[in-house]
């Protein structure tokens, strides 16, 4: 008989599939499509960061007003919105405001109060909401689960605040692929860990980088960049430097209402990767699987329920 993990593994498997067209694509990612067309400078970056973010609101802003928001100058938003194929700002808001107004009107027939907790909590349950819209074609996830799976060793990185949900990752990873290495240390150990994956032969490495964003997490994906290694990046932000440097990127919100951060969105993300993972290789995941089992059951990991 299968484990519960086991059963787990072979009846969620993902199938691969483009988004039906009535599926409701959320408005981050409209605005991510948007705008990550061309290569975009950084105080361009900044208006488009603050749009994604602000989205209800920017979108009736006049030019001023969002530049001062933004902290750029008006003829900034002005060549923003060239640079993103619009003939002027006004025709950008426009766009902007059919999404915005989009957003509105799928929103909630009143509100209910509540206080800073559930607070919280609604805000954690509308970034899922987005991730689940985002999922509706999960081919990219599919893509890079299969490369994630193929790389060995797999390096996985997270430093300071990234470092549990990297940790989670990697542990759970472990379980259907031979060669996980964890790296929770910046500056040269990182790197040498870096090239090392590299030099026995891996390819990939999944990097975490969540708000307050380290910059020694910049530094150590351009050095696996510059080593061969090809990234793909968990974090809040679409767009910026840490997301330049990426080979894919999956930008999910995080909960910010409370002193600390929490990561509802980048958790099931992490799942659904290491679910591609383990479909990419059904039989691999199988026999790791049943001999984790075995030796679970020998040495008495867990407590009988």
């Amino acid at each position: 008989m299968p484990s519960p993990q086991q059963a787990r593994a072979q009846a969620s498997a993902i199938t691969s599939g483009k988004a039906a067209p009535e599926a409701e694509v959320s408005p981050s990612a409209q605005l991510r499509a948007l705008f990550d067309r061309p290569r975009l400078s950084p105080g361009q970056r900044r208006i488009a960061q603050y749009l994604i973010e602000h989205i209800t609101e920017a979108a009736f802003l006049s030019i001023t007003d969002l530049a001062d928001r933004a902290g750029v100058s008006q003829p900034s938003v002005t060549r923003f919105a060239s640079a993103v194929g619009f003939s002027g700002y006004p025709a950008l808001r426009e766009k902007l405001q059919s999404i915005a107004l989009g957003t509105l009107a799928v929103g909630p027939a009143e509100e209910v109060r509540g206080n800073e907790l559930q607070a919280a909590v609604d805000a954690e349950i509308e970034n899922l909401e987005n991730l689940r819209r985002d999922l509706a074609d999960p081919d990219v996830v599919i893509e890079v689960g299969r490369k994630l799976s193929s790389s060995t060793p797999l390096t996985v990185l997270g430093l300071r605040i990234s470092v549990s949900l990297a940790e989670y990752f990697a542990y759970a990873a472990r379980r259907i692929h031979p060669d996980v290495r964890l790296v929770t240390r910046g500056g040269s150990v990182a790197y040498d860990a870096l090239l090392q994956s590299r030099e026995a032969g891996g390819t990939w490495v999944l990097a975490f980088s969540l708000p307050r964003h380290a910059q020694e997490t910049l530094t150590a994906v351009r050095v696996a960049r510059g080593a061969g290694l090809k990234v793909a990046l968990i974090t809040d932000l679409a767009l910026g430097p840490l997301a330049d440097e990426a080979d894919a990127v999956f930008a999910l919100g995080t909960g910010s209402r409370l002193v600390f951060d929490s990561y509802a969105a980048p958790g099931v993300m992490c799942s659904a990767l290491l679910q591609a993972m383990t479909d990419a290789d059904p039989e691999r995941t199988q026999a790791r699987l049943e001999e984790y089992e075995q030796l679970a059951d020998q040495h008495q990991f867990f407590l009988r329920d």
